[in-house]
């Protein structure tokens, strides 16, 4: 199983549509796939009809078994089944967000995540992460877990100086290994008719040239009324412009990890 986090300390950018536009994609092209909502705010949870307060099993309860030392636990009797072939969540209540003050003492924390989804590497081929916003234990789980990082970001100032935070964070995160995970930085929401927003992308990849990627995420109304009705773009309207553009991305990202057969099928 190979799994993506999808991160950016700053909130706003577009994280869950990229999270469940992917998954339901993945899901699509034949790849079973597992998304995990790692944000206190449970927008992924919410996206597919489930209320984060009232979620009595999903991650919250990975990090109680490991702060109770549980053993032998099967991180499948907290996934939860949607109506899309092939696709699974984890779900999270607003209990994690409660999860940095209960476990600040704890050592080990940092990776609850990536072993209950070492359990689950012969059920899924991919598993895409929904960080928080902030830095904190469930980012940390985020990071550690993941094979390959997916920075979306706005084309605008604002959200380039949070990005800079974000870069920050991975290079302190991972400052005892001598490589960094790969990441892809993806422009989102992109609005070519704005000077703004085509400064704004000249100056990405000025300043991170060998990891953004060479496209953008379109604005695209049709990602809210997917939202709205609890579907992934991809199968809400195949033919919406954002969804040509993930599906590009999608490909470029199978491309580099060797899934080199099913793309070309696709081509």
């Amino acid at each position: 199983m190979k799994i993506w986090s999808v991160s950016n300390q700053k909130g706003g950018v577009g994280k869950t549509t990229t999270v469940v536009t992917l998954g339901g994609l993945l899901s699509g092209w034949g790849f079973r796939t597992l998304l995990v909502d790692l944000d206190p705010h449970g927008s992924l949870t919410s996206y597919f009809k489930m209320n984060p307060d009232e979620v009595e099993q999903g991650v919250y309860n990975l990090f109680r078994d490991a702060s109770e030392k549980k053993k032998n636990v099967n991180p499948e009797v907290y996934l939860a089944s949607t109506e899309f072939d092939g696709l699974s969540v984890l779900p999270a209540s607003t209990a994690i967000a409660t999860l940095d003050r209960q476990v600040a003492q704890m050592g080990g924390m940092g990776l609850v995540v990536a072993t209950a989804l070492g359990k689950l590497k012969d059920r899924y081929d991919y598993a895409i992460i929904d960080s928080p916003p902030m830095l904190g234990v469930l980012m940390i789980n985020a990071l550690a877990a993941c094979d390959h990082l997916i920075i979306p970001v706005l084309a605008e100032f604002l959200a380039l100086k949070g990005l800079d935070r974000m870069v920050h964070t991975i290079n302190m995160v991972f400052h005892s290994r001598k490589t960094l995970p790969k990441f892809t930085i993806v422009p989102t929401m992109y609005d070519k008719r704005t000077r703004a927003a085509r400064d704004s992308l000249i100056g990405l990849h000025q300043q991170y040239p060998d990891n953004v990627w060479s496209s953008v995420i379109p604005v695209d109304t049709k990602v809210r009324e997917a939202s709205r009705v609890g579907v992934p773009l991809s199968l809400f309207d195949k033919s919406a412009k954002a969804v040509e553009a993930y599906s590009e991305l999608l490909e470029q990202l199978l491309l580099e990890k060797g899934e080199d057969k099913l793309v070309a099928n696709r081509l």
